[in-house]
């Protein structure tokens, strides 16, 4: 009768988990350490098994504490995951001549600096023609297409400066070609040429397209024009080759054929300064009428040229020094007149 209630009219002791015996046992020995291994739910089979989940836990242990979450690591790849990205391979000329451009702006920014520190006033010290500074004579020009010619003007002027240097070779490539011919006629007359053209052509059509691409001036592209334009008919007349005008054209490259016991070496030498001719008098027309297009396209006129012109003339202190002389001349003059006039006509 122990498994039974003792008062069956009490309320029930189902719903008290305190009322199980086990639960009472473990109760009373609160001291005993059970541990999970130990435990054998078969061992007691009247109702008195021992829990281990009580046994367990020991006594002198304080409450729970849930671990803190950690956040998972920030996701980076790993060096297997980098893919490597092949460089190009540079060899050691290329190392060689990107060292050598440096090295060569490097001492052109250091020229600069040194002429700009040494000139007063700003003022630029002449450097063409490029003489070494022991010679007689001096450099007469300024000339230095990076630094006062705009960047997208800076190639055609380059184009027709390379130009008037071809001109010289060619003079000088037809005073050999008439030396090898044994004509002493083609000989002097390119010397001649040679001594005039070169220079001339350089003051007379360079220096005013230079000075026209440097600072806009309608004025000195007119110049250009107009002396330009004289050099390609010049330059045709030598390729052409007429007889005595002193240059191994066309003509007399074929007229060397059958004149000379070397005919056929003299001819190609001949045939060759006569192809030279033409092309340089091909590259003037191209030229000519590129810059054309580029003065036109800008809106320039003849009126814009004129305009500078006349501001130039007043602005020339010996422009302004005669035309006063030749006023105060005329005046003096026209005074004189008026004196001897007045004169006359007293006396009758």
């Amino acid at each position: 009768m122990s498994g039974f209630d003792e008062n069956p009219f009490g309320d029930p002791t189902i719903d008290n988990p305190f009322a199980d015996p086990s639960v009472q046992q473990v109760a009373r020995n609160t001291n005993a350490q059970i541990r999970v291994d130990d435990y054998n739910p078969f061992d007691n089979q009247t109702g008195s098994a021992q829990i281990p989940y009580a046994a367990t836990v020991p006594s002198n242990s304080g409450p729970a504490i849930m671990q803190p979450t950690e956040e998972p690591p920030a996701y980076t790849k790993s060096a297997q995951q980098i893919v490597q990205q092949p460089k190009p391979a540079i060899n050691t000329d290329e190392l060689q001549r990107r060292q050598e451009e440096l090295e060569r702006k490097e001492q052109e920014l250091t020229r600069r600096e040194e002429e700009m520190r040494q000139s007063s006033y700003n003022v630029r010290r002449n450097n063409w023609p490029p003489l070494p500074e022991q010679c007689c004579f001096q450099p007469c020009f300024y000339q230095d297409i990076q630094v006062d010619i705009p960047l997208e003007f800076q190639k055609i002027v380059r184009h027709l400066y390379y130009l008037w240097i071809f001109h010289g070779v060619v003079m000088i490539a037809n005073i050999f070609g008439g030396i090898l011919l044994e004509n002493m006629t083609i000989v002097g007359v390119g010397i001649l040429y040679t001594l005039l053209f070169t220079p001339f052509s350089y003051l007379c059509w360079f220096r005013p397209a230079y000075k026209a691409f440097r600072s806009d001036s309608s004025f000195n592209f007119m110049v250009f024009f107009f002396i330009f334009f004289f050099q390609f008919v010049v330059t045709t007349v030598h390729a052409i080759g007429i007889s005595g005008t002193g240059t191994i054209g066309i003509f007399t490259a074929i007229l060397t054929f059958q004149k000379t016991p070397w005919s056929i070496f003299t001819g190609i030498i001949a045939i060759i300064i006569a192809l030279a001719f033409a092309f340089a008098a091909a590259a003037d027309l191209f030229m000519i009428s590129k810059i054309h297009r580029m003065y036109r396209s800008t809106g320039a006129s003849m009126v814009k040229a004129r305009q500078e012109f006349t501001d130039v003339v007043l602005r020339n202190q010996h422009v302004r020094s005669a035309a006063s002389n030749v006023a105060a001349a005329a005046v003096q003059s026209q005074f004189s007149q008026n004196n001897t006039n007045n004169t006359t006509n007293n006396r009758y």
